[in-house]
């Protein structure tokens, strides 16, 4: 974690996946694969790690409106109270969506416009049909948690103090993953103009959000990738 001058980077590409981009994607993001570009530069770049993350879905998800009863069933419309299988007296309300990313289909591959020869690792999440999982390092419940991915404890063995963050999408699974690495004690790099949202107002939000817990948003031309351009390994 983060401490001192001490320094090695990762970069997170969060859910660049078919099912979240059009034209065919069942969730397109709007322009969601314009960021292939700036997540090519970035992945040319020394950073000690260059992890792709993946929605990873059962069909029998939660999240799924076609696993919920009618009338409160409308994909992008419809809220559902999820309580956590361990405790039922936590409980978290979560969106529900179009079916999207379910293992083994096309949707759930990685956009080919990304150079997926540079990444060192892809971690899957979101396996559990039981609960959400927007972010990358495990789901919304605490008391206690019910999935991680352990892609926390990677970074920590390998020494790595600051996350870069792109992908998709901002106002869900980047801020998500933003606000727990921050919590997990890394230095988070929001790379703006690498990432894409579902709603212009909840993307807004999220960078506010984002920013108060610690990360500080950037752009890929930026001063603050300089860094990790000559940092040494």
């Amino acid at each position: 974690m983060a401490s001192g001058d001490a320094f090695k980077p990762a970069l997170l590409i969060i859910d660049a996946q078919n099912d979240f981009c059009p034209p065919d994607g069942s969730m397109g993001i709007p322009q969601g694969r314009s960021i292939a570009p700036v997540v090519n530069k970035l992945l040319d770049l020394p950073f000690f790690l260059r992890v792709a993350t993946k929605d990873w879905h059962p069909r029998d998800h939660i999240s799924f409106a076609s696993n919920h009863s009618a009338p409160n069933n409308k994909p992008f419309e419809s809220y559902a109270t999820i309580a956590n299988p361990l405790n039922a007296a936590e409980k978290q309300t979560t969106r529900l969506w179009p079916d999207h990313c379910i293992q083994d289909t096309p949707g759930a591959d990685i956009i080919a416009e990304i150079e997926q020869g540079k990444l060192d690792m892809v971690v899957e999440k979101g396996q559990d049909p039981r609960v959400e999982m927007y972010s990358v390092f495990g789901d919304p419940f605490r008391n206690p948690q019910v999935a991680r991915s352990g892609l926390a404890e990677t970074l920590r063995i390998n020494g790595v103090t600051d996350c870069y963050v792109c992908g998709l999408a901002t106002d869900y699974c980047v801020k998500s993953s933003v606000l727990d690495a921050a919590s997990e004690g890394f230095k988070v790099w929001v790379i703006k103009d690498g990432v894409r949202g579902i709603d212009t107002q909840g993307c807004e939000e999220a960078f506010a959000e984002m920013e108060k817990a610690g990360a500080e948003v950037i752009q890929s031309d930026g001063t603050e990738i300089e860094r990790v351009k000559h940092w040494k390994t």
